[in-house]
């Protein structure tokens, strides 16, 4: 759906994005994640027509981003902004006419948006009588109720409870499942584990890391294993000894134990599994796979170190 191709921002001296190379896959939620003043929310303002790239290429389905693109992106950008004293229902139709409906279209779009969402009882609520959330909400529904194929969401879950934040995800999955493409960007690593597909860390103006996450979680793997058992824990330490590193210990009663082993050799589930099936009875075998946190804090770190 979408190629960056040798995208540079300079600003005045200073160069913000530094040869940026990405494909988005249509129907995909794709984070882009990195710490504050990478690049991010300088390249999300490119792909929106905000700004333009100093070189490089974007294109769109095999089509040079143009004027004609700006119908199908739809844009919740990370600095929130409504008009205070305008009404909800007035203020979504106002939205929705900037991305070229009618009114009477705007208005169905609207009215159904917030019927979707339950609140419809809010359609003539000034917005400056919201709360931030509520008025979170409905600058997340002002951004897709023209029914744009391509979403642009950058911070969408700052200030959500959980149960708003579940709500966001919930129908981001729903987008997904449309084909729509959805580009995701967020401080909020939890959620880049549990719905994008695709992620790209930037870090000064660079990719420094793009891949799948599952594909990314076992590339910085740290052979770490998680295993419950019962049986004698002297037993438990000479079967792993010369293979494995027990990091930790606990005690659960009743002779079960759960543990924390490393592997000294790149040993396998199946290797532990060997090691102490024989010895112990095992109720869990489970590798400790890094989450996006971890490995976001190690390639930026590693990155500033070179």
């Amino acid at each position: 759906m979408i190629e960056i191709i040798e995208v540079n921002k300079f600003f005045n001296q200073k160069q913000a994005l530094d040869g940026i190379n990405l494909t988005i896959p249509k129907g995909s939620v794709f984070g882009i994640i990195g710490p504050n003043g990478a690049g991010k929310t300088t390249l999300i303002r490119i792909l929106n027509q905000i700004l333009e790239p100093s070189a490089g290429q974007i294109l769109i389905a095999g089509i040079p981003l143009n004027a004609q693109h700006v119908s199908a992106f739809g844009y919740l950008p990370e600095e929130r902004g409504l008009y205070r004293e305008m009404k909800v229902l007035d203020h979504l139709v106002f939205l929705a006419r900037i991305r070229g409906l009618n009114r009477g279209q705007a208005l169905n779009a609207a009215r159904t948006w917030l019927d979707k969402f339950e609140i419809q009882a809010w359609s003539n609520k000034r917005i400056d009588s919201l709360s931030k959330g509520m008025a979170q909400k409905v600058q997340f529904i002002g951004s897709i109720l023209h029914d744009p194929q391509i979403i642009i969401l950058d911070e969408p879950l700052s200030g959500f409870d959980p149960l708003n934040i579940q709500l966001i995800l919930d129908q981001i999955r729903t987008f997904k499942a449309e084909g729509k493409t959805i580009i995701f960007s967020t401080h909020n690593m939890n959620s880049v584990e549990e719905i994008c597909d695709q992620v790209a860390l930037i870090h000064q103006g660079k990719v420094i890391a793009h891949d799948q996450v599952a594909l990314l979680r076992a590339k910085y793997k740290t052979g770490a294993f998680k295993v419950r058992f019962q049986g004698n824990q002297i037993a438990f330490a000479n079967a792993l000894w010369t293979g494995f590193e027990i990091i930790s210990t606990i005690e659960l009663g009743n002779q079960w134990h759960e543990a924390v082993i490393k592997s000294r050799q790149g040993q396998t589930f199946n290797d532990v599994f060997n090691a102490l099936s024989s010895a112990l009875t095992l109720q869990l075998i489970e590798e400790q796979l890094p989450g996006m946190q971890d490995i976001f804090l190690k390639l930026v770190t590693q990155n500033n170190h070179e």
